[in-house]
């Protein structure tokens, strides 16, 4: 554990927050100790979202509650530059601008380096923003907007904003998923970080979905549940069965490994000699019920794989793809797009989900010409039958009566990422990919698309998942292919399907 516990650095209490009829917090306490790791947990839609949004100014909280900092009181109402000086966020969805550089990002928040006739000094802001990136070893041109950057490396951008001008002085530095897409070498760099800034003093409220890292990186943990708060524990107290009772409310099981049938000897997709991006010749083949995890480090080409087979890439792309229970023609990678195969993206909210549009409409999306009359006018009726039907199926979950009219932004990150696959999945297609399918959601949800994608496969639908979350790789895959340098480097299957042979693989120390 950090330094010793003496008064909270932060402490907000009575915090409750409503948004028309749904009572989103409801009388929250909670306090972060100097030197602390202090995790916040639950599931989808528990409030943890709108607690993070309130400490930041974005919402108000409803009257009567109560914030200090180091034991001077503070309005949640009033953004002041004391208050963002002691508080740095780095929230869920990075809160960066895409079109912009790393440079221009992070000079949003501390501004240019100026000479004194006003003009910017390009190559100290170069200097700057570089030595802030660079710890994470990841190689960012930081002259390049932030739009064309990878998951990962937008990650490492918006936490290298909220840690300029850090000096260790007391207070708290407040991480929001921040390892949602991030590979286990990145996970690590990251995990050191954050130690640094704790052993400096400051305090550190860090929300994740992931039970690993709370049990590797947090001295106590809150879990809050519909709004309230449940409980505040040491994690040395807790296993992770404890903790995932305490966030479901109920007896569950928290361990999920797949059967270990490979599926049928009948492919049902075959890639040859893919080029894209890093990608440098990949082929495979995936039988029908399979279900193929591709993996590796940022860069090796791994995450690049489901959106060139699915004809989303946006680079060229060279090699042959082919659906042989459809056709024996083989289709130039190029023209993927020609094939039909949905794909569930890797950024929900960039690539995934239509913030303007309702659930239903973000659904049928892809299938409005199977729902129109031969006039050419959409069946309304229809679309909303399909849509509740989907949504019943998968699951989602929806504060209002009416779920296919509630708009997509409404819900929880987990909620969304159940249209997101319902919608790949109305369209019946021979083949699901999906790109990081679990970042950001609860153990919960994350058991049950676990138990929706082993559903579609044990139905003969081949399934690729791509990610980096070693996690979801051991809990559905039946084989593993692993990247490195752009090439197939080592196929794992069956019961050698462990984290030390993925690891060991894709950092090339086997």
């Amino acid at each position: 554990m950090g330094a010793e516990l003496t008064g909270p650095v932060l402490r907000v209490a009575g915090l409750s927050k409503r948004f028309g009829g749904t009572q989103a917090l409801r009388d929250v306490d909670l306090e972060v100790a100097p030197g602390e790791i202090h995790a916040l947990m639950g599931p989808n839609g528990s409030g943890k979202s709108t607690l993070i949004k309130i400490l930041a100014g974005y919402h108000h909280a409803e009257p009567g509650a109560v914030a200090e900092l180091d034991g001077e009181p503070f309005d949640l109402g009033q953004v002041t530059a004391s208050r963002h000086d002691r508080l740095r966020f780095v929230h869920q969805d990075l809160g960066l601008v895409g079109e912009l550089s790393a440079i221009d990002n992070l000079a949003l928040s501390h501004g240019f380096a100026r000479t004194a006739f006003g003009n910017i000094r390009w190559p100290e802001m170069e200097r700057r923003t570089t030595a802030l990136v660079e710890r994470f070893g990841l190689g960012i041109d930081v002259r390049r907007p932030v739009g064309s950057a990878t998951p990962v490396q937008r990650t490492v951008v918006a936490i290298a904003a909220a840690l300029q001008g850090w000096e260790g002085r007391r207070g708290v530095l407040v991480l929001d998923e921040p390892t949602a897409v991030l590979p286990p070498g990145e996970v690590a760099r990251l995990f050191d970080i954050v130690r640094e800034v704790r052993d400096a003093g400051a305090g550190v409220l860090y929300v994740s979905h992931r039970m690993d890292e709370i049990f590797a990186l947090a001295d106590r943990v809150t879990v809050i549940r519909g709004g309230r708060r449940i409980a505040t524990r040491p994690v040395a107290e807790l296993s992770p069965r404890s903790l995932a009772e305490l966030m479901a409310g109920e007896e569950m099981e928290t361990d999920h490994r797949p059967a270990l049938s490979p599926g049928s000897a009948h492919p049902v997709l075959e890639v040859r000699d893919l080029w894209a991006g890093p990608l440098r010749g990949v082929g495979f083949d995936l039988a029908r019920g399979e279900r193929l995890g591709v993996t590796g480090l940022v860069g090796s080409g791994h995450e690049v794989v489901p959106y060139a087979v699915c004809g989303a890439h946006a680079g060229q792309v060279r090699g042959r793809v082919r659906l042989p229970e459809r056709s024996e023609r083989w289709t130039e990678a190029r023209d993927a797009g020609r094939l039909g195969l949905p794909l569930v993206p890797a950024d929900r909210a960039g690539e995934g989900v239509i913030g303007a549009f309702s659930v239903g409409e973000n659904l049928t999306l892809p299938l409005l010409d199977r729902l129109r009359a031969r006039s050419g006018r959409l069946r309304r009726r229809r679309e909303s039958a399909l849509a509740e039907d989907w949504i019943g199926q998968v699951g989602v979950r929806t504060a209002g009566r009416r779920p296919a009219g509630a708009l997509i932004t409404t819900l929880s990150g987990g909620n969304q990422q159940k249209v997101v696959m319902a919608r790949c999945l109305a369209q019946r297609p021979p083949v699901l990919t999906l790109c990081e399918p679990t970042a950001g959601v609860d153990i919960a949800t994350r058991l049950q698309l676990y138990d929706l994608i082993e559903r579609q496969a044990d139905e003969g639908m081949g399934v690729i998942v791509s990610s980096s979350d070693t996690q979801d790789l051991l809990a559905l895959c039946t084989r593993v292919l692993v990247v490195r340098d752009g090439r197939i480097a080592r196929e794992i299957s069956g019961r050698n399907i462990t984290e030390p042979a993925l690891v060991h693989a894709m950092e090339g120390t086997e």
